[in-house]
């Protein structure tokens, strides 16, 4: 089946001297259709460049052709000099015509989910008028529309003609679109002018230029080719001095030739020497002052009729021409057919069908040869007419970006329904074109502020330091509306913090919660005051601002948002603190509890993701890990694909590696790297990526890995003023500590030391900086270290979570040593294995063990060790696992095989402990059904986890749920 949105006229003519390229067109067919017969799906990419009249289009309309007689489905699109400014033009012309062929509910249905996300971008109309979906959200939908319909309509080729003049966001959708395509069974043909490929489409050149395909660039015609087009038309009896010169004049372009010889032939030229005069007549006619000249002796209302139908672009509608040309019905019919007769006009096989032009270059230079006031004036006609025949602004708003401003009210309106359209469809550059023109239209008084911060939304991903100049703008405009206001504050106070103007931005927020005179929006204002202040590294008066928000909060109820949100930043600030963990939670709780949104565009997500991990500080990750499913499906559910969607990728997997699942840690974190760094400008969602890959890596035992990310990130160089977790610092001292460069890492420990100390972030569950800085000091200030892991056991006593004080205790057992350090180990696994920290327990368990066998108790070492082996391996640690089989070896044991998923070897009452745990159940409904005290289950757990390990039927996730306290 082929769906052809546009088939030239070009198709009936000759490919002479193209044999190198059919043979390449034919092999890559082949290799498509095979899967015909069972053989493996091979599609490809292949890109054919040339000066314009090479024979581009003709070789594009026979693959066309080939493709469709191998029944193979054919997508076509091609570039329009004058659409280059519409949106995902081209991937409309490629999409539309196998969507149209469905019926509507067939249609919503084949999208599914990406039905909203995509719709605008494809024309389709949105039942979520109001979604915003990033632009990343809309490529990774349209990657799965294309990719659905390689699938089901397979094999399929893809044609894109004259892609020097696709619009910006369709060349940047395929070019990463094309990068996947190996395993499809799809074909992607482009041609294109290379010196014409506009500076915007460098990921495109390069993966043409890049690809192991390079571009075929096509050659003119030898003389002995055009000789031979010259002899089809006229007979064999044309001169060879007379072909000579055929192929002078038209510089071998096949076009211009089969131009000149089918005009030949009609005034009936035999070819002989004394008829070149003529022929150098009929070749000027065929191309610019000559073209022209023909047009003109057509008519003037021709040269009207035409040059409005140059201005409507690649494919239009013969009525909408007459509208803007100014020509009846009957009229538009004898100019058509006029201009049909002169090889200018041709059918188009659009599905809505109307007219095209033979030839680009005809169209090209029709459109160049219209007097500028003329075509200024067939434009703003255009505009009038587009929006009148129902195609949507942006298409009328194309045609305003050639009209000089003139105050027009409803151009500004135009141009700002267009510029909400282009944000729906995940186009922001092409909104903030048009409503940069709707501002210097200009608008009246009273609609320019409400202008400025719609196009500060539409600069906010692309450049926010434009955005903060055009907010501060909208902020200088009189009589503003409280309600748009306080959106310009929120949209200005994200673009400082974007720019990493932290400080700003929480000054920005509590001036004008000063001057509010709501009491809602005073309390929104407040709250992004505390959010800024929270998440700036440097803020000069940490604790006065901790007193200040909990005295508000402590006030609040959670009955609004705004309240909602100052609960949560008040749980955040407890448990950096390091106030108890029933305190965090109890407001975290509270916070939740009447909904905080992760895509509501005038509050951020930094609040809702805070407050989602707090349950992984308090050793409750299945609880953090059970918003962070909802808040990443909310992102994803409105196309929010780009550093929202990083960000939670990456934190998710920051609560598997503080749970012990190393290698899906590791997988989740590169996953929101690789979504990060498609985005422009997601630097803070990279860094939160960088620290916690680094993290895992060094926990993995991979540390040159480690130091590639971190060298290939600069991360260690420099550090961002907003607040990154983990803290950027430590991670990075931890980095230099695993490469035994201790005494870097002791001064950059101790200078994070003392900017959180200054702070009152005292949790060593948020930042372990102290055991980092112990461990460091150890071999050289011993005393010094002991003290600094007792404060931290301290501290981490105080806040109350098993995870944090078992770590604690390892670190100062480690740095005391000798058999005082005994009874700090055994305690740290007891708590360990009461946390869901399957990583940090897999090192008490080693680190206990070795210290059992260094003190002559090997009985109780092997049972230690061989259990933090079996940990070790089933968390990904593979350095860890090593030690411990090093530390076996040491006292004379060999490692045994590992026992993991022997569940054959538990008790039936052990076996059904573990299934009630690994369900959920809290200690008390364990206890009830076996008829245990709570003590009792807690010892039969301890059984099963030293027959079967940490990780068997999911007792480490769900022993979140037990109380803390060892048996």
């Amino acid at each position: 089946m082929a769906h052809e949105p546009w088939q030239s006229h070009t198709e009936h003519r000759p490919l002479l001297e193209r044999q190198r390229e059919l043979r390449v067109l034919d092999a890559a067919l082949a290799d498509l259709a095979a899967s015909a017969d069972g053989a493996p799906r091979r599609g490809g990419l292949l890109a054919f460049t040339g000066a314009a009249g090479l024979g581009k289009t003709t070789l594009m309309a026979q693959l066309r052709a080939r493709a469709a007689a191998r029944g193979l489905t054919v997508l076509s699109g091609r570039g329009g000099e004058t659409e280059q400014e519409l949106a995902f033009h081209v991937v409309r012309q490629l999409v539309q015509p196998p969507l149209a062929a469905m019926p509507g509910p067939e249609r919503r249905a084949f999208l599914g989910s990406w039905y909203d996300i995509v719709a605008t971008a494809l024309g389709l109309e949105a039942s979520g008028s109001a979604r915003v979906p990033d632009p990343a959200g809309v490529r990774d939908g349209l990657d799965w529309v294309m990719t659905r319909l390689a699938v089901e309509q397979a094999p399929v080729v893809l044609l894109l003609d004259d892609a020097h003049w696709a619009d910006a966001e369709s060349l940047s959708w395929l070019a990463s679109f094309a990068a996947r395509i190996e395993n499809l069974p799809l074909l992607i043909v482009v041609a294109y002018r290379p010196g014409e490929l506009p500076p915007e489409a460098t990921a495109f050149r390069s993966l043409l230029e890049h690809h192991e395909n390079r571009p075929h660039a096509l050659m003119p015609l030898s003389a002995a080719g055009v000789a031979r087009i010259i002899r089809d038309h006229l007979g064999e009896g044309a001169e060879e001095e007379f072909c000579a010169e055929c192929w002078t004049v038209t510089e071998g372009r096949p076009f211009e030739a089969v131009e000149l010889a089918i005009r030949l032939a009609e005034r009936e030229v035999r070819g002989t020497g004394d008829e070149l005069p003529v022929m150098r007549d009929l070749a000027s006619a065929i191309k610019g002052p000559g073209l022209l000249d023909r047009l003109r002796r057509l008519g003037t209302t021709t040269v009207r009729f035409a040059s409005a139908a140059a201005v409507l672009g690649t494919s239009f509608s013969p009525e909408l021409a007459a509208t803007i040309a100014v020509v009846g019905v009957e009229q538009a019919a004898q100019e058509t057919a006029k201009l049909r007769a002169a090889g200018i006009l041709t059918d188009s096989q659009s599905p809505g069908g109307g007219l095209e032009f033979a030839h680009p270059l005809i169209a090209t230079a029709i459109y160049q040869a219209i007097q500028p006031g003329f075509r200024v004036g067939l434009h703003n006609a255009a505009a009038m007419a587009v929006r009148a025949a129902g195609l949507g602004p942006a298409a009328a708003a194309r045609h305003l970006l050639e009209v000089p401003c003139e105050a027009r009210p409803e151009a500004v309106d135009c141009l700002r329904e267009a510029g909400r359209e282009y944000l729906r469809a995940g186009a922001p550059e092409a909104a903030r074109r048009v409503l940069t023109r709707a501002l210097q239209e200009p608008p009246l008084p009273e609609d320019r502020a409400a202008l400025l911060h719609e196009l500060a939304c539409a600069t906010f991903l692309i450049e926010p330091a434009a955005t903060v100049t055009l907010l501060r703008e909208a902020l200088a405009e009189p009589d503003l509306a409280p309600g748009l206001r306080a959106s310009i504050v929120y949209r200005l106070t994200q673009a400082l913090a974007h720019t990493d103007r932290m400080a700003e931005a929480a000054r920005v927020a509590a001036e004008e919660a000063q001057q509010a005179t709501d009491p809602r929006t005073r309390l929104r204002m407040q709250a992004d005051h505390f959010v800024w202040s929270a998440f700036r590294s440097d803020e000069p008066d940490s604790p006065a601002r901790s007193r200040k928000l909990a005295r508000l909060a402590g006030r609040l109820t959670g009955r609004t948002l705004e309240e909602r949100y100052i609960l949560g930043l008040r749980a955040w600030d407890a448990m950096v603190r390091g106030e108890h963990r029933r305190t965090v939670l109890e407001h975290a709780e509270r916070a939740l509890r009447g909904g905080l949104s992760w895509t509501d565009e005038h509050r951020g997500f930094e609040v809702p993701a805070s407050v989602a991990l707090l349950f992984m500080y308090c050793d409750q990750p299945r609880r953090a890990e059970e918003l962070f499913g909802r808040g990443i499906a909310e992102c994803t559910d409105k196309g929010w694909r780009g550093s929202h969607l990083a960000l939670g990728q990456t934190l998710l997997g920051y609560i598997r590696y503080h749970r012990g699942c190393l290698a899906e840690a590791e997988d989740l974190v590169l996953e929101g790297l690789r979504t990060a760094d498609r985005v422009e400008g997601a630097v803070p969602a990279q860094w939160f990526a960088v620290g916690v890959l680094i993290q895992t890596l060094l926990a993995r035992g991979r540390v040159k890995e480690a130091r590639q990310v971190a060298d290939e990130h600069h991360f260690g160089e420099t550090a961002p003023n907003a607040v990154i977790y983990p803290d950027p610092r430590t991670v990075y001292a931890e980095l230099l500590l695993a490469e035994n460069r201790d005494a870097e890492a002791v001064r950059l420990l101790a200078g994070v030391g003392d900017r959180l100390d200054a702070r009152a972030w005292r949790n060593p569950a948020w930042c372990p900086w102290q055991l980092d800085l112990a461990s460091a000091l150890a071999p050289t200030a011993p005393e010094r270290a002991v003290g600094l892991a007792t404060e931290a056991v301290e501290r981490a006593r105080a806040f109350g979570a098993a995870s944090a004080t078992g770590q604690a205790l390892r670190t100062l057992a480690e740095v005391t040593g000798g058999p005082a350090a005994l009874d700090l180990h055994a305690e740290a696994v007891c708590l360990l294995e009461g946390s869901p920290a399957g990583y940090e327990l897999a090192r008490a368990l080693v680190g206990h063990g070795a210290a059992l066998a260094r003190n002559g108790r090997l009985p109780e070492a092997a049972d230690r060790l061989y259990r933090g082996l079996e940990t070790a391996v089933h968390c990904g640690a593979e350095a860890l696992a090593g030690r411990a089989r090093a530390e076996l070896s040491a006292a004379g044991m060999r490692p045994l095989p590992l026992r993991y998923g022997q569940t054959d070897t538990l008790t039936a009452q052990e076996r059904r402990a573990a299934e009630l745990a690994a369900q959920g159940h809290p200690v008390t409904v364990v206890a009830k059904e076996l008829h245990l005290t709570e003590r009792g289950v807690r010892q039969l757990l301890s059984s099963v986890y030293r027959k079967v390990g940490t990780d068997a039927a999911g007792l480490a996730a769900a022993l979140e749920t037990f109380p803390r306290s060892c048996p």
